[in-house]
């Protein structure tokens, strides 16, 4: 961005000193080098500064913003998420009204969180979180995928089968 403005003043420049547009291709291939603009983006430039444009920047453009993960939608997805964290992406997508690959994208890369046990959960704990986990159910045993009412018929299971359980 910063490269290609610059390239715009020194095509303001040129025309300024009344050079052609064909004049002003070599020197800015010179100056600038492998970042140069096209020469389609130099005649381009060149012409609207030679038909009195004087603004270097680019103008607003029209029509839908190029991502919708702005902060506002973050907001809105992690209150929704604070509420109930088992809420699937679809869900949300329907509720806020947000397309389900941004709402992913928030959720996976804004938020830094992921689907485990159908709960969505931090992806990385902190040593804190990790200590409150383990002195809140200190030798509790459940399976990944399985709902959390069936960790005990797991144990029964195990116990019955002679493999011991940590209490």
């Amino acid at each position: 961005m910063q490269r290609s403005l610059e390239q715009r003043m020194a095509i303001k420049f040129y025309v300024k000193l009344e050079k052609s547009a064909v004049e002003t291709i070599p020197m800015s291939k010179k100056a600038f080098g492998f970042d140069c603009l096209s020469d389609r983006q130099i005649f381009r430039w060149h012409k609207a500064f030679a038909e009195s444009r004087e603004d270097v920047n680019d103008e607003n453009r029209a029509g839908r913003p190029s991502t919708s993960s702005s902060d506002d939608n973050v907001k809105r997805v992690r209150g929704l998420l604070n509420t109930d964290r088992r809420l699937s992406v679809r869900l949300i997508s329907e509720t806020l009204d947000i397309t389900k690959t941004i709402v992913h994208e928030i959720v996976s890369e804004s938020l830094g969180m992921r689907k485990v046990c159908a709960k969505l959960v931090i992806k990385v704990l902190t040593d804190d979180q990790k200590a409150r986990r383990t002195s809140q159910n200190p030798g509790s045993f459940t399976y990944d995928n399985a709902p959390s009412h069936t960790c005990f018929l797991v144990a029964d299971y195990l116990v019955k089968a002679g493999i011991t359980v940590v209490p």
